[in-house]
């Protein structure tokens, strides 16, 4: 592979009028494939455009970062949420029982206050007694006559 470079420079005011006086075309006195030099803009716009390519790889690879870290605050969340939703719904159980009780407390206190309920100071034992009760019999006695109907 040749790497000469080669510098095209032409005075193309002069060029135009030999053209239009001499039509006839003159072959390089080198031939072959030689390489361009870059002018200045080219190499600034190939330089500028590496710069930015470079900055959107980096940007790329900081929304992939940002977006990992947030998918895996997002799982902790919904962890979080799910046991405080849980949690929740043991505290609404142990309120309700919480309630309850101090209801029972809260009346057991006024009968305590207002003296309703006394306790018996001392217990009496008493003999049994025969009871003179007689049973009664509950049985319907089964009628053999049924009152059937038609409609409703």
């Amino acid at each position: 592979m040749n790497t000469a470079r080669v510098r095209e420079e032409y005075d193309y005011s002069y060029a135009k009028e030999d053209s239009l006086q001499n039509p006839i075309y003159q072959a390089p006195v080198i031939e072959g494939y030689f390489h361009r030099e870059n002018t200045v803009k080219e190499m600034a716009i190939r330089k500028v455009n590496k710069t930015l390519c470079g900055i959107l790889g980096i940007f790329i690879m900081m929304a992939f970062v940002s977006y990992y870290f947030e998918m895996s605050n997002e799982i902790t969340l919904n962890t979080l949420s799910r046991q405080v939703r849980t949690l929740n719904d043991e505290n609404a159980e142990l309120q309700n029982t919480l309630d309850r009780l101090k209801s029972f407390n809260n009346v057991d206190n006024k009968m305590v206050q207002y003296n309703l309920l006394q306790k018996a100071a001392k217990v009496i034992e008493v003999p049994a007694v025969a009871s003179g009760v007689v049973p009664v019999d509950t049985k319907k006695a089964a009628s053999t006559y049924v009152n059937w109907a038609i409609g409703y």
